[in-house]
């Protein structure tokens, strides 16, 4: 879910074809494996027929036809609801809170809540993780402190990406006008 609602967001600040939003997508967000062509236009389906984004128009070639692609308002108000919610605390859940991050940035909206949202769960889940190492045998002990080392990491991930965020927003942009 975390790669269609980081396409749907990469759809927001502009009406795009499959091909452009994959190469957005890509830019921002696939260091190490592309995203595949069919993920791209099998979320562009999806966010059609659920009513999120709108085909604004077709262009006809030698190829295939291409759609060019709009967020509804409907889809804003998805994009919104997921970047806001906080991830609950996984191994991975550092690479959701990174996508929300910076598409808080790429759209102007306030990073900083993303972040300042990501920090109280993960506060929260290492209370509950401290408590319940006093009840639990040596094996769980260390599951729980595997646990808290990932979850610590985040925060001083958190913490560094705050203090960076004017920096981070103005090189983000910068990027995201060459595409």
């Amino acid at each position: 879910m975390t790669v269609a609602r980081t396409l749907l967001g990469l759809l927001e600040p502009a009406p795009a074809h499959g091909y452009t939003l994959k190469k957005r997508y890509d830019a921002h967000f696939s260091r190490l494996k592309p995203l595949p062509f069919g993920q791209v236009y099998a979320s562009l389906a999806r966010f059609e027929r659920d009513g999120l984004a709108e085909t604004q128009g077709v262009e006809s070639g030698d190829g295939p036809e291409r759609k060019l692609y709009a967020i509804t308002p409907d889809g804003v108000t998805v994009v919104e609801g997921w970047m806001y919610s906080a991830e609950e605390p996984t191994a991975f859940a550092s690479s959701t809170l990174f996508a929300k991050t910076a598409l808080a940035l790429l759209s102007g909206r306030s990073a900083r809540a993303v972040l300042d949202a990501q920090r109280q769960m993960h506060l929260i889940r290492m209370r509950e993780l401290t408590e319940s190492r006093r009840l639990v045998g040596a094996t769980e002990v260390l599951a729980i402190s595997y646990e808290l080392n990932h979850l610590d990491a985040d925060l001083r991930w958190i913490e560094e990406a705050g203090h960076r965020l004017d920096a981070l927003h103005h090189g983000l942009k910068g990027q995201a006008n060459d595409l």
